[in-house]
C-alpha cells in the first residue's frame, strides 16, 4: 500500500468502517484498499482487544491506538504547510501567469513535493475573504405597469440584398420588469435620433407607457452619467417629457441594475437574429414585431412561469400610462459656434443668427420643418431646414447695417432711402444712377450714410446745393456739410450759359466764345 498504510487518517477510515460492521468486501470497494492490506490494520485492532460493534469506542481512542501501534512515527505534516515558505514567490506569479505555470516553475525550481491540486488548494486561500461590496442583494420586482428596462446590442452583420452593401445591425430592445413582455427593434445605427425611434416605435408596440424607463449610460441617452445628477440628452428628455415617463439612469459599471434586458440579449440574438435573412430593414423590424408576439411573448418564462404576452395584457397594461393620440416628433439637438459671418454650419448647411453672438456656441434644435438657435435658454433665431448643397440661409436684420449695406444695396432700395430722406436727396441719386450705375453704387451708399451724421435736413439741403451748382456728387455734397454751407442761403443769380460741369461733361467745345463754333 505504500506511504498510505502508515498515515493516521487512512489508518482511523479502516478502523471505524470495520467497527461500524462492515464487511471486507464493502471496505474494499469502498475504501479502494486491497483485502491483504485491510485483514493486517483489523487484526492490529482485535489484537489490542477491539471488537465490531463494541460500544463506546471514540476518536481518541482510535488515535491512541494509532500512536500505541507506531509511536516511533509522527503525524504527517500537511502538504499545503510545504508551501508556506514559498508564499511570497507564489503571490507574485500569480500576477503574471496561471496557477499551473506557477506550480511547474515552483516544482522545477525548488524541489516541493506537491501536487497541483493540493496547489491550487492553497491558492484558493490567498484570495482575500469577499466584502459586502461583492453582495447582491436580489431586488424585488416594481409595482405592476411601473418599470421598462431598455438596452441596445450588437446583432451583426447583415447584407443589403438591393445595394450589396453590408450593414452592422443593432437591435433595441425594451422589457417590462414584472411581465417580461419584450419589444425588439433594429436599425443599422443607434444614434441619437434611432435611440428615440426605438421609444416611439416600442410604445406603439406595447399600446401604452411605462413610468419609469431604466436605461444604461449610452451617450444617446445620458450625455454625462452621474448617479445624483445625471445630464439627459435633450432630444431624449423631450421624448419623455412628451410621453409623461421618468428616465432612470442605471449605476456605471453595474449591468445587474438592469438585469431584465441585458438576459434576453443572448437569446434574441440566437432566437431570432442568427440563420435569418430579409430583404430589407423594414421586413426585419416587421418580422421582429411578429416573434415578439407570437414566440417571445408566448413562451412560459423561467421566472414568472407565465406567458409575458399574457401576463403583460391582463395585469401590467391597465396600470401603465395610456399611449398619446399622436406620436411624438423626433427633434434632434447639436451644438454650432457662430463665425465670423455670423452664420452657423448646421448638418453642411449655413445659417445666419444675430451678428451680437460672434463667437458663441449655441445650441441647435432640429425638427424636420425647422432649425432653432437658442442661447443661454433663450430662442434666437428659427429658419426653415435646408437641405446639404443649400445656398445659405440668410436673414438681413442678423448683420450690422453698416456692413450689409453694400451687400444688400440695390438701385431700387436706394430710391427707396433716397425718398424717405427728402426730394433733393432723390434727384442727386437718380442722377448719379443715371449713367454707370455700378461705378456710381457706393457714392449713393456713401451719399445715404450722410444722414446718419447729419441728419436728414441737411443732407437734403446740402443735394440742393450741389444740384444748384451743378455738381451732385457725393464729394461735393459732403464738402458742403463739412463748411456747413447746407445752413447758409443759396446766392440769387442768373445761371451761367455754361456751367462749368457742362463744360468737364461735353468737351473743350464748350470755351469756345465764337457763335458759329456752337
Amino acid at each position: 500500500m505504500g506511504r498510505r498504510e502508515f498515515t493516521m487518517p487512512n489508518c482511523l477510515e479502516i478502523w471505524q468502517h470495520w467497527h461500524a460492521g462492515d464487511s471486507l468486501r464493502a471496505l474494499e470497494r469502498n475504501l479502494g484498499v486491497d483485502r491483504h492490506t485491510l485483514r493486517k490494520y483489523i487484526g492490529l485492532a482485535q489484537a489490542a482487544g477491539y471488537q465490531p460493534h463494541q460500544p463506546a469506542v471514540t476518536l481518541a481512542d482510535w488515535q491512541a491506538l494509532y500512536r500505541h501501534v507506531w509511536p516511533h512515527l509522527t503525524p504527517a505534516v500537511p502538504a499545503q504547510a510545504l508551501l508556506a515558505p514559498y508564499h511570497d514567490r507564489i503571490v507574485s506569479g500569480l500576477t503574471t501567469n496561471t496557477a499551473t505555470t506557477v506550480w511547474r516553475r515552483l516544482v522545477r525550481d525548488t524541489g516541493c513535493p506537491v501536487s497541483l491540486a493540493t496547489f491550487r488548494r492553497y491558492c484558493r486561500t490567498l484570495v482575500p475573504p469577499p466584502s459586502a461590496r461583492e453582495v447582491t442583494v436580489w431586488r424585488p420586482d416594481p409595482p405592476l405597469g411601473q418599470e421598462v428596462q431598455v438596452d441596445g446590442g450588437l446583432m451583426g452583420p447583415w447584407t443589403d440584398p438591393r445595394t450589396q452593401k453590408r450593414h452592422r445591425i443593432w437591435a433595441f430592445s425594451m422589457v417590462w420588469t414584472c411581465s417580461r413582455y419584450p419589444c425588439v427593434w433594429l436599425s443599422p445605427t443607434l444614434d441619437q435620433a434611432a435611440w428615440c425611434q426605438a421609444h416611439v416605435a416600442a410604445f406603439a408596440f406595447f399600446e401604452a407607457v411605462p413610468h419609469r424607463v431604466v436605461l444604461d449610460n449610452l451617450k444617446t441617452g445620458v450625455t454625462k452619467a452621474d448617479w445624483y445628477d445625471p445630464e439627459v440628452n435633450k432630444s431624449y428628455a423631450e421624448c419623455a417629457t412628451y410621453y409623461g415617463f421618468l428616465i432612470d439612469p442605471a449605476r456605471a459599471a453595474h449591468p445587474k441594475d438592469k438585469a431584465r434586458t441585458e438576459r434576453p440579449m443572448p437569446y434574441i440574438r440566437d432566437a431570432f437574429w442568427a440563420g435569418e435573412a430579409w430583404p430589407s430593414i423594414a421586413a426585419m423590424n416587421t418580422a421582429a414585431v411578429r416573434w415578439c408576439r407570437e414566440e417571445a411573448g408566448q413562451r412560459l418564462h423561467g421566472t414568472t412561469g407565465r406567458r409575458p404576452a399574457e401576463h403583460f395584457a391582463v395585469e401590467e397594461a391597465a396600470a401603465a400610462h395610456p399611449l398619446p393620440p399622436h406620436p411624438w416628433e423626433l427633434t434632434t439637438w447639436t451644438t454650432a459656434k457662430v463665425g465670423p459671418d455670423a452664420r452657423c454650419q448646421v448638418h453642411r448647411v449655413l445659417y445666419s443668427v444675430p451678428w451680437r453672438y460672434l463667437g458663441r456656441r449655441l445650441d441647435v434644435q432640429l425638427t424636420a420643418r425647422e432649425v432653432r438657435f437658442y442661447g443661454q435658454g433663450a430662442c434666437l433665431k428659427i429658419h426653415p431646414r435646408g437641405q446639404r448643397g443649400d445656398r445659405p440661409h440668410d436673414d438681413p436684420t442678423d448683420f450690422p447695417p453698416d456692413k450689409l449695406a453694400y451687400y444688400m444695396a440695390t438701385p431700387t432700395r436706394c430710391r427707396e432711402r433716397a425718398t424717405a430722406l427728402g426730394p433733393h436727396v432723390l434727384q442727386v441719386v437718380e442722377t448719379l444712377l443715371a449713367t454707370q450705375t455700378s461705378a456710381h453704387l457706393r457714392q449713393v451708399l456713401g451719399l445715404l450714410r450722410l444722414a446718419d451724421d447729419y441728419g436728414a435736413p441737411r443732407l437734403d439741403a446740402a443735394c440742393h446745393r450741389a444740384v444748384a451748382f451743378g455738381d451732385p456728387r457725393y464729394q461735393t455734397v459732403r464738402t458742403i456739410l463739412l463748411k456747413a454751407w447746407d445752413q447758409q442761403p443759396l446766392p440769387v443769380s442768373d445761371p451761367p450759359e455754361h456751367p462749368p460741369a457742362g463744360a468737364l461733361l461735353r468737351g473743350a467745345s464748350e470755351f469756345s466764345t465764337e457763335p458759329g463754333d456752337r
